[in-house]
């Protein structure tokens, strides 16, 4: 058996009335949704301390200067009352200040002079024994209290050869004793050199030389 629907409950007869209303209902809520103000309460602000900028001055360092102490000052003068009389004071000019006599002044300083030394050490030329060492060697008369002693060394005897070629001022400069000194000195009196030259002229030169004291078995 078939059923029959009832002609008030067939929707395709309001379908056009519906499509108008849900467009109509669309466009209100569309119209509500862009004028209403969705962003609820105000937001709050949160404003950011600015931070305390911190500039670094350059210290310049400066030099300290001590300033000197003040002058002492000056002595206060002394009020001299009107009462007391200065006396004039004599002065003998003449006997005080002849320009006539002679003049009675203090001796000049005395200033310690040191001699220089009229000899040279070094010389383009130096002085020349005549003979040689050994000449000078066989002139030596060994002593005798030397020889019983056993003494043997070398004397070094230091000397000027002058202008000429004498020897001037011989010493000991480092003896072994005995008696050996004093021959040494004794031969070296007797020696003869070529004076040295300097500058193409002679001078005095400072010398010295060794004089061998040996025993012979």
């Amino acid at each position: 058996m078939k059923t029959r629907k009832k002609p008030d409950a067939d929707l395709r007869k309001y379908y056009t009335v519906f499509l108008q209303i849900g467009l109509l209902a669309t466009l209100v809520m569309f119209i509500v949704a862009v004028n209403v103000d969705w962003t609820g309460a105000e937001t709050e602000e949160y404003a950011l301390d600015e931070q305390e900028v911190i500039e670094m001055e350059e210290i310049i360092q400066t030099e300290h200067i001590e300033t000197p102490p003040p002058p002492p000052r000056p002595p206060v003068p002394q009020e001299v009352p009107d009462d007391e009389i200065i006396e004039d004071a004599d002065f003998d000019i003449d006997a005080e200040m002849r320009l006539d006599g002679p003049m009675d002044l203090p001796p000049p300083p005395q200033e310690d002079e040191e001699e220089e030394e009229d000899f040279f050490t070094v010389v383009e030329n130096m002085p020349e024994l005549i003979g040689g060492l050994a000449e000078l060697q066989s002139r030596i008369e060994y002593p005798e209290q030397a020889r019983r002693a056993g003494i043997e060394g070398r004397v070094y005897v230091q000397f000027i050869v002058n202008e000429e070629g004498q020897v001037e001022d011989p010493e000991v400069i480092r003896g072994i004793g005995g008696g050996c000194d004093e021959e040494a000195i004794r031969a070296v009196k007797q020696a003869e050199f070529r004076p040295g030259m300097q500058r193409g002229r002679p001078v005095r030169v400072q010398y010295s030389l060794p004089i061998v004291f040996r025993l012979q078995n």
